[in-house]
C-alpha cells in the first residue's frame, strides 16, 4: 500500500471489500463504548458492538488499533464488523480499541512498545498487559458473551495482535498476526537490512507522528507534508541529506523520525522493540497471515510464524501466504497485482474458507479445521499449495552463480584470477526503483517490470538460458556476493526476477496497451547496507579495493518459473527513492552532508575463489 494513505486506509482495511452497510450492523447489534481500566489506572477507549439477540452467547472479536475506531458516539455505527462479512451475518461480539496514547484513549503512546519480561508490578506495563486486561474486563462484563476471545488485526494492529498472544489471557483462543510489525530495523517497514526506506517513513511518520495533547478524536484536517508529494524521485533528491527533512519540513515536531535519525545501528532502541524473542509458549491457536508482495511486513509475516514454530513446540500455529500488497486478503479480490495476474480469486477464497473457518472452529466449536500447516499460494502456476511445513521438506537449497558475459548458471565459475563485472555507482544519478513516476512507494513495485533497469550501466544483469522445465523456488534466498569498493561502504541490492517469453501473450482487454512479451517481473528485490555485511550492532568500513563477501537474507518466495521462462538475478548499489542513498562513505548516514556523497567502483566478483551467488531453495519434481 503506498504510504501515503496507509493510516486513513488501515482504519478500514475490513470495510472495502466486504462492507456490510450501516443499516445491516444498526439493525442487528447494538453499540457500547466503555474505558477500560488497565492494571495501572490508565484507560482505554473501546467501541462494542453486541448482537441484539441475547438468547444466545457469541464469542467476542477484539482488534486493537493505533488508527481509530471511529466513528465515535453509540449512534454512530461502522460500516462493517469483523474481518469478513461472514462474521457480522454469523453473529460475534466486535471490539475495537483504541490503544495506549492514540486517538480518545488515556495514557503515553510508544511506537512498538517494547515487551516487558519480567514485570515487578502494576507500572510495568506493554501491549501484552494491556491486551491482558481488556480481555479480562470485556469476558467479565460485556453481556452475552460466551467466554472465548478471538484477536485479529493487519500491520501495525497485526503487532498488537502478535503482543497479546504472549503471556496471553486464558480466554484468548484463536489469534491472527496479519502482516504483523515484528522488527523494524532487519526487515520490516522502514529499515531492510539496515537500510532506510525512505519515502515510507517519510509519508508515514509525517503523519502517523504528530504529537497529541490528551485523547482526541483525528483531526481529518491536520498538517502532514507527507500526504502529497511530487514525483518522490525529484523530490527526495531535491531534499538532499536527511538532515533537512527536519530542517525544512518536520522541524523536530515527529519524536520517532527523531528517534530514527539517532539509531542508525541495531542499539538496545531497536533491540528492545523486537518481538520475535518473545513470541514462546503460545498458548492460543494461531494463524499468520501475509502477502508475498507486501512492500512492508512480508518479514514480519514470515518470521512470526518462524519463531512460533521454532519457540512454541506443540502450539497450533498455521501459516497463509497468498499473492497479495499489504492487507490485500482483506480489501481486494487478489485475482491480480500491477500488470501480474494470478487468474483467480484468491481473497474471496482466503475469507471465506480459510479466515471465517479458523475463528468460528475455535470460538464456536465448528467442525473440524481441514487447513494445512501452512497454505501458500504458489506464484507462476498461479495454485494453492497445502504444506506440511514451511518451508517445505523438500526444498533444497542450490546457488545460481553469477557468470561471464551476464549468464546465470547452476554451474560454479572455473575461472581463476581476480574475474569480476564493475559499474560506477552514483549516489546524485541514483538507479530508480521503478520506471515511471511515483509520488511514494508504491505496492505494486513489488512486481514491476525490470526492463528499464536492465538497460543501466549501473546495474549488473544476468540471466539464464531459457528453461526447458518448471523450476520451483521455494523458500529462502540467500545473495552470497563477493565484492570490492573504492569508497568505505555501499549498498548492494539484489533482484530475483522472472523473465517472460517473447510471445507471451497480452492482457485482453488491453487498454493501457501493456506489452507482456519479455516482461521482466522481480520476484523479489531486497537492499542489504554493506557497513552492516558482519554486524547490526557494530558497523565496519570496507576497505577500498579489498575483496570481501556480503551475505545477507532475503525474504522467502514462492514462485515457479515456467518452462521457457528465464531466471534473471539484478545487482546493484542504489534503489532510489525506494532505500535512502548511500554516500558511500563510512559514516553516520543520517548526519551526513551534501559533501558528503561521492562516486564509487563496485565490483561483483565471479572467479572460483570469489563466486558470486544466489543460494536458492529449489522444489524437487517442480
Amino acid at each position: 500500500m503506498k504510504s501515503a494513505y496507509r493510516i486513513a486506509a488501515a482504519a478500514c482495511l475490513a470495510i472495502a471489500a466486504h462492507a456490510q452497510g450501516v443499516d445491516y450492523i444498526r439493525s442487528h447489534y447494538t453499540k457500547y463504548e466503555h474505558l477500560i481500566p488497565m492494571r495501572d489506572g490508565v484507560k482505554l477507549f473501546t467501541s462494542i458492538y453486541v448482537p441484539k439477540d441475547l438468547s444466545l452467547k457469541y464469542p467476542i472479536m477484539l482488534d486493537r488499533t493505533p488508527y481509530s475506531v471511529a466513528p465515535y458516539g453509540i449512534d454512530n455505527f461502522r460500516e462493517s464488523l469483523g474481518p469478513s462479512e461472514k462474521f457480522a451475518r454469523d453473529a460475534f461480539i466486535f471490539v475495537y480499541q483504541d490503544v495506549r496514547g492514540r486517538n480518545m484513549s488515556e495514557g503515553v503512546f510508544m511506537d512498538m512498545r517494547p515487551h516487558i519480561a519480567h514485570k515487578n508490578g502494576p507500572k510495568d506495563v506493554d501491549e501484552s498487559s494491556d491486551t491482558y486486561d481488556t480481555v479480562d474486563w470485556l469476558v467479565k462484563n460485556v453481556p452475552a458473551n460466551n467466554g472465548r476471545v478471538g484477536i485479529w488485526g493487519i500491520s501495525y494492529p497485526g503487532f498488537y495482535t502478535s503482543a497479546g498472544i504472549i503471556d496471553a489471557h486464558p480466554a484468548i483462543k484463536a489469534a491472527s498476526p496479519q502482516a504483523p510489525i515484528t522488527d523494524w530495523f532487519i526487515g520490516d517497514d522502514f529499515h531492510h537490512n539496515g537500510a532506510l526506506y525512505l519515502p515510507h517513513a517519510y509519508r508515514f511518520f509525517s503523519g502517523f507522528g504528530r504529537p497529541r495533547n490528551g485523547p482526541a478524536r483525528p483531526d481529518p484536517n491536520a498538517f502532514n507534508p507527507g500526504a502529497k508529494l511530487p514525483d518522490a524521485y525529484d523530490f527526495f533528491l531535491k531534499l538532499g541529506p536527511l538532515a533537512n527533512a527536519n530542517e525544512k519540513y518536520f522541524k523536530n515536531d515527529i519524536a520517532f523520525w527523531n528517534d530514527l535519525m539517532k539509531h542508525g545501528v541495531y542499539d538496545e532502541f531497536w533491540q528492545a522493540r523486537n518481538l520475535r524473542p518473545h513470541l514462546k509458549n503460545i498458548k492460543p491457536a494461531v494463524m499468520t497471515v501475509g502477502g508475498w508482495f507486501d512492500a512492508e511486513d512480508l518479514f514480519g509475516a514470515l518470521n512470526t510464524y518462524k519463531d512460533i514454530e521454532r519457540n512454541s513446540p506443540g502450539a497450533f500455529n498455521m501459516l497463509v501466504m497468498g499473492p497479495w500488497f499489504h492487507g490485500g486478503w482483506a480489501r481486494s479480490d487478489g485475482d491480480r497485482l500491477g500488470n501480474v495476474r494470478f487468474n483467480v480469486k484468491t481473497s474471496l477464497f482466503y475469507r471465506d474458507e480459510v479466515e471465517f473457518p479458523f475463528f468460528s472452529h475455535f470460538l464456536k466449536d465448528k467442525p473440524a479445521l481441514k487447513l494445512p500447516e501452512a497454505l501458500v499460494f504458489e506464484t507462476g502456476t498461479n495454485q494453492w499449495r497445502y504444506e506440511d511445513k514451511w518451508p517445505p521438506a523438500d526444498a533444497a537449497v542450490r546457488s545460481l552463480y553469477l557468470r561471464a558475459g551476464g549468464k546465470l548458471s547452476w554451474e560454479a565459475p572455473t575461472d581463476s584470477g581476480a574475474v569480476y563485472d564493475e559499474y560506477i555507482s552514483d549516489p546524485n544519478k541514483p538507479v530508480p526503483y521503478i520506471g515511471g513516476q511515483a509520488s511514494g512507494m508504491t505496492r505494486e513495485h513489488m512486481v514491476e517490470d525490470q526492463r528499464f533497469a536492465s538497460t543501466r550501466t549501473d546495474v549488473l544483469t544476468y540471466v539464464s538460458d531459457e528453461l526447458t522445465a518448471d523450476v520451483t523456488i521455494s523458500g529462502a534466498l540467500r545473495p552470497s556476493l563477493y565484492v570490492s569498493t573504492s569508497g568505505s561502504d555501499s549498498d548492494w541490492v539484489v533482484k530475483l526476477i522472472d523473465v517472460y517469453p517473447e510471445d507471451y501473450p497480452d492482457p485482453s482487454p488491453n487498454p493501457a496497451g501493456v506489452r507482456m512479451a519479455g516482461y521482466q517481473q522481480l520476484v523479489r528485490g531486497e537492499a542489504m547496507r554493506g557497513k552492516f555485511r558482519n554486524s547490526y550492532e557494530k558497523p565496519e568500513p570496507f576497505a577500498p579495493g579489498k575483496v570481501e563477501k556480503v551475505e545477507f537474507d532475503m525474504p522467502d518466495v514462492n514462485h515457479c518459473f515456467r518452462q521457457g521462462h528465464r531466471i534473471m538475478i539484478q545487482v546493484q548499489s542504489s534503489w532510489f527513492p525506494l532505500v535512502d542513498r548511500n554516500p558511500q562513505q563510512f559514516l553516520d548516514i543520517y548526519n551526513a552532508k551534501s559533501t558528503d556523497f561521492i562516486k564509487a567502483v563496485e565490483r561483483v566478483y565471479r572467479s572460483a575463489g570469489s563466486p558470486s551467488a544466489v543460494k536458492v531453495s529449489v522444489r524437487g519434481g517442480r
